[in-house]
C-alpha cells in the first residue's frame, strides 16, 4: 500500500520513471494525459479555425486591394484623358482663329505662313489621335454635329444634309470633344 501513495520519482532529465509507478498511478497519469491531449486537440482545432479565418481575411483583403489598384489605375487614366481633353478644347480656339484668318484678304506670304501654322496645328492634333469633324454635303448626324441654322433647299441639294460648317468639330477615337456647328438644308 505504501507503494501506491508514493509519488513518482523523476529522473534527472525530467522524464517520469514509469516502471516504478503503481497501476493506480499509471491509470491516473494516463487519464491526465488523455485529458491534456483532448485539451490540446481542442486548442489546436481553435487555432486551426482562427488560422483559416485569418487566411480567408487575408485573401479577401488581397483581392480587395487588387480591385482597388485596378479601379485606381482606371481612375488615373480617365482623369489624365479628361484633363487632356480639357486642354485640347481650349487650344481648339487657336485653330478656329487660324481658319478665320485664312478667310481674310491677306498678302501671299502671310497666307502661306498661316497655312503652315494651321497645318502644324492639325498635325499636332492628329498625333494625339484627334480628328476634325467636317461633314459638308453629308447627312446631319446629331451624334457629332450641332445644327445652329437651317436654310431652304436649293437646286441639286438634299434635304437633311450639311450645307456649311460654322465651327469644326473634333473627336478623339469615338469620343466627341467638340460638336461641329453646322447649317442644315431644310425643306
Amino acid at each position: 500500500m505504501e507503494n501506491e501513495n508514493k509519488k513518482p520519482e523523476k529522473a534527472k532529465d525530467n522524464n517520469l520513471d514509469i516502471e516504478n509507478l503503481t497501476d493506480k498511478q499509471k491509470v491516473k497519469l494516463l487519464k491526465s494525459l488523455i485529458k491534456e491531449n483532448e485539451q490540446l486537440k481542442e486548442s489546436l482545432n481553435g487555432i486551426n479555425e482562427q488560422a483559416t479565418s485569418y487566411k480567408d481575411s487575408w485573401y479577401r483583403a488581397a483581392a480587395d486591394f487588387e480591385n482597388f489598384k485596378k479601379r485606381n489605375q482606371e481612375t488615373r487614366i480617365n482623369a489624365y484623358k479628361e484633363g487632356k481633353s480639357d486642354i485640347v478644347k481650349k487650344i481648339l480656339v487657336v485653330g478656329d482663329t487660324l481658319d478665320r484668318a485664312l478667310q481674310m484678304n491677306l498678302d501671299e506670304k502671310t497666307m502661306e505662313g498661316l497655312k503652315m501654322i494651321l497645318r502644324q496645328f492639325d498635325e499636332t492634333l492628329e498625333s494625339e489621335g484627334i480628328t476634325a469633324i467636317n461633314p459638308i454635303n453629308e447627312p446631319f448626324d446629331p451624334n457629332t454635329q450641332e445644327a445652329v441654322m437651317q436654310v431652304p433647299k436649293g437646286e441639286g441639294e438634299t434635304t437633311g444634309n450639311v450645307k456649311q460648317v460654322f465651327l469644326k468639330g473634333y473627336k478623339q477615337g469615338d469620343k466627341v470633344i467638340r460638336y461641329a456647328q453646322v447649317v442644315v438644308i431644310g425643306e
